[in-house]
């Protein structure tokens, strides 16, 4: 699976790269959303995009805007990274095509979570069924 990390703080880019490699991902990154287009533009499809909300050279909500517009919206979970965040920014993000927020600083066991929702990793969480249906 791939990832794009768009994140303007390096030492943030580099704990996503080794959160989601560690977890299996392809990890690309970029400091600002125009150079996250241009790479999602050459490396085809993402299986997960995280956001930081506060990009260089055009808003979040711009780039979560421009990239909908460009791709499907079942393609890719786009999952944006505010701090603190105000509910009126992130009902825009939503609508803007924004799948969920992890808002910082979390955990990466809260990035485990958010992403066993959106269906890109087994989560397993100690517990058996009492069937005979082996655990994830």
């Amino acid at each position: 699976m791939k990832a794009l990390v768009v994140e303007t703080s390096s030492a943030m880019r580099a704990v996503l790269r080794r959160i989601l490699s560690m977890r299996g991902f392809e990890v690309s990154e970029a400091e600002n959303g125009q150079q996250a287009l241009d790479i999602l533009h050459g490396m085809g499809k993402a299986d997960l995009v995280l956001v930081d909300w506060t990009l260089r050279e055009m808003s979040s909500l711009e780039f979560i805007t421009r990239l909908r517009h460009e791709t499907a919206r079942d393609a890719m979970v786009l999952m944006l990274a505010p701090c603190e965040p105000g509910m009126r920014e992130l009902q825009r993000a939503l609508v803007a095509g924004a799948d969920d927020y992890l808002t910082k600083p979390f955990t990466s066991l809260q990035m485990d979570e958010k992403m066993a929702q959106a269906g890109l990793i087994w989560q397993w969480d100690g517990h058996c069924d009492k069937q005979d249906i082996p655990c994830r």
